[in-house]
């Protein structure tokens, strides 16, 4: 069929439909399961020409509707001629919005309209898509495979060849207005096809930009997915290639997947200096019929200056072409799968076809760890946030196990006892429509290859994971839980929670804390501090350091959701705050072989908890303030308010009939004003559990208990201490009228643990 004859001239784009489409796309957005995040800064506002990589077939939809809800304005792009061949309601809708046939004999004249009229152009320079990832080969080239001739070309230099235009004209249009020439600039508005001679010249004072961009996936999945089952169900004999881009970009729509779209620094089409005195072009431009001809002048030169001007634009243009395929390259978005994928490839192309899995989790963690403090690279929030990245090194990370699911189900890797197996097909061929489904770890491995520094960063940490310092692993993981404190408080300091939020009152540092004597004081005993429920390691840092000055190693754990807002709280568990716990223990550990533990009201219960675990380190526990009964008789009513609430949150979209109360709290700089009613419920389950876990303590244990506490029942120490059953058991009473008599150093608290806890330590030194 031969090509049908384009139009000289193409519609302007139909606003109406435009910001139609653009609402339709946002009830689309909200119905997928991706999640689309543009990472940008200025450059959608400065951009004029904007360029991506190319990987699934949506994707060349969103970049316009992105940029719109960015900046306003309307953007063009290009689509293949096959779309436009009849006279459809799809070829239709396309010019209307903006769309423009590749393969339009004035293609560049019409795009160069669009941008003097203030529209941006997206264009996906790699031609097709790049399924497999591969745009570097050993040598550093960039590159990447053609399907037409099934072999590798570089990427087209379209954009840049536009942008030099754009910028020419633009460069003629000042010089004219410089040298007051009025002839030349109406007859450039009338060339362009523009309204006024302000829009050409604001237009043509604004120096024309490339923005690179990268799309990065994350995950991707190679399982079955509704859209298959449903294409399938309906047609028979799928093709390899529908099936392959069924299966991979149909779960990238339907199955919760990021989209980080990162845009790079603009690029100027290029050198200015070249047209210093813009003579050559004046010249040539001087003899233009057209906005065509300043594109035909490789092609079609009439004279030496055209041909001249035109072997340079070549060569500029070769230039700008590698220089943004690079910047988009360099913007991928880098997660857990590439330095995983990375780790592999390297290996099994070193000929090693196992890895212990303890090796594997610590090299991954340092990885992350040396790679965030690397400002040249984008990491994916998953590793920069310590709730999805700080259990790697435990081997229970869940996007770890999900990456290891898919390379085993995939025939990649396979796992016995405590070893990971790299399979041979790792290192086979495959063909461009299969590698995505046969081997993604090429493809991650792929995508991740232009940056240098990600491989540099895994051969390194693979050779100093078996051998890595222990202190050197807590300063990482004491890191990981301020991190975590500042993607708390980010998460919770929105609007949307400033109905409680607004009202709270504590301004202490809510950060843990790690105190280290000096040197010539150092006694090598460590102590855990554990604050209580609403309050922050503010609660204790004084305690602290009265215990540093003593020659103690002390941390002070952040139970999870506190020292940020009463809705973080209000999403925790009891064992969300014992992990806490557990990983302050495990810092503290590393520095001392002997610590001492001491928890305040809830951290007291969850003091004993971790006591009842045996591990060798605890030398003993005190705990103050020890939750059990309460001076507030509608405390037992939790579990049923709680019930109501849940109930309530079930049947409607409100949050319950109560989700806080209001806390009169003794330290309003420290202690949240509301409860969740949540927490209370989680305090009532770690206090039930607590007949389960208090027997199993052996190590010795101070209770200490005021004997007017306002808040905890003087009958809270009797029972605790009925229910231990360690030799050594002491009950200290404090003569108190307040809650916090550990903060406050009422009755001598302090002095009562000094004494109990030197006893502690001097049995550890007999035994």
């Amino acid at each position: 069929m031969s090509k049908a004859p384009y139009p000289e001239n193409w519609s302007d784009i139909d606003k109406t439909l435009y910001n139609r489409s653009v609402r339709v796309f946002d009830t689309v957005r909200k119905v997928l399961s991706v999640k689309m995040k543009l990472h940008a800064e200025t450059q959608v506002q400065q951009g004029d020409i904007f360029l991506f990589n190319h990987f699934s077939r949506f994707e060349t939809f969103i970049p316009q509707f992105l940029i719109y809800e960015q900046t306003g304005a309307y953007s063009c792009a290009i689509a293949s001629g096959e779309f436009f061949q009849q006279d459809t309601v799809m070829s239709r809708y396309l010019q209307h919005v903006g769309v423009f046939p590749h393969d339009h004999d004035r293609l560049f004249s019409l795009l160069t309209t669009q941008i003097f009229r203030g529209r941006k152009v997206i264009i996906f320079p790699e031609g097709s898509m790049i399924k497999d990832h591969r745009v570097i080969d050993d040598e550093g080239n960039y590159g990447i495979y053609s399907r037409m001739t099934g072999q590798r070309r570089k990427q087209h230099t379209g954009a840049a060849v536009l942008a030099q235009g754009v910028e020419a004209i633009k460069i003629i249009i000042r010089h004219a207005y410089h040298n007051k020439d009025h002839k030349q600039l109406v007859w450039w508005k009338e060339q362009l096809r523009l309204d006024s001679l302000d829009q050409l010249l604001t237009s043509a004072l604004k120096h024309t930009l490339i923005i690179p961009a990268n799309i990065t996936f994350y995950p991707l999945r190679t399982s079955e997915n509704l859209l298959l089952k449903a294409v399938d169900f309906f047609t028979d004999n799928l093709s390899l290639r529908q099936t392959e881009e069924l299966l991979i970009e149909g779960n990238i729509v339907l199955k919760n997947t990021d989209m980080d779209i990162r845009m790079g620094k603009p690029l100027e089409p290029f050198d200015r200096r070249f047209f210093g005195s813009h003579y050559l072009l004046q010249q040539v431009m001087a003899k233009a019929k057209s906005v065509d001809e300043i594109f035909t002048l490789q092609a079609k030169p009439k004279d030496w200056q055209q041909l001249y001007l035109g072997h340079y634009f070549k060569n500029a243009a070769n230039t700008t072409r590698d220089k943004y395929m690079e910047e988009i390259y360099l913007n991928v978005t880098i997660n857990l799968s590439h330095l995983a994928s990375t780790l592999i490839m390297h290996l099994i192309k070193q000929g090693q076809s196992q890895i212990e899995r303890q090796s594997f989790f610590t090299a991954l963690y340092i990885a992350v760890k040396q790679l965030q403090n690397n400002t040249s690279i984008n990491l994916h929030r998953s590793l920069l946030n310590p709730i999805d990245y700080s259990q790697l090194i435990s081997g229970t990370n869940n996007r770890f196990e999900h990456f290891i699911s898919e390379a085993i189900n995939a025939g990649l890797i396979s796992e016995y006892k405590t070893r990971y197996h790299l399979l041979p097909k790792l290192l086979e061929q495959h063909d461009f429509d299969s590698i995505r489904l046969e081997n993604i770890i090429a493809v991650y491995d792929n995508e991740a290859k232009p940056i240098k520094v990600v491989r540099e960063t895994m051969i390194h940490a693979l050779a100093e994971c078996d051998t890595v310092d222990q202190q050197e692993l807590a300063a990482w993981h004491f890191e990981d839980e301020c991190r975590d404190l500042s993607w708390e408080h980010h998460a919770y300091n929105k609007s949307i929670y400033d109905d409680i939020n607004q009202d709270e009152t504590a301004t202490a540092d809510p950060n843990p804390f790690f105190l280290e004597p000096r040197d010539d004081d150092e006694n090598g005993i460590g102590i855990l501090l554990i604050h209580g429920l609403l309050a922050s390691p503010a609660e204790l840092k004084d305690y602290g350091e009265y215990l540093v000055k003593q020659g103690y190693t002390v941390m002070g754990v952040r139970l999870k959701g506190h020292g940020t807002s009463p809705y973080a709280l209000q999403n925790q568990t009891w064992q969300d705050w014992y992990n806490s716990v557990i990983r302050g223990y495990n810092i503290l550990k590393a520095h001392c072989n002997r610590i001492f533990v001491t928890g305040f009201s809830t951290g007291g219960a969850l003091a004993l908890k971790l006591a009842a675990e045996h591990f060798p380190e605890i030398i003993g526990v005190s705990a103050v303030a020890l939750p059990i009964k309460f001076i507030n008789p509608a405390f037992p009513l939790i579990p049923l308010i709680h019930g109501t609430n849940r109930l309530v949150d079930w049947l409607s979209s409100f949050e319950g009939i109560k989700p806080f109360f209001e806390n009169d709290t003794e330290h309003p700089t420290i202690n949240y004003r509301h409860v969740p009613v949540k927490s209370l419920y989680e305090l009532r389950r770690l206090i039930e559990n607590m007949d389960n876990f208090a027997p199993l303590c052996t190590v010795p244990v101070q209770i200490l208990q005021g004997d007017n506490d306002p808040v905890v029942s003087f009958k809270s120490a009797q029972e605790i201490m009925d229910k231990l059953t360690c030799k050594n058991k002491q009950l200290k009473v404090i003569t108190s009228n307040r809650h916090g008599m550990l903060m406050d150093n009422i009755g001598g608290t302090w002095e009562s643990i000094d004494e109990f806890m030197k006893g502690c330590i001097n049995e550890t030194k007999v035994n």
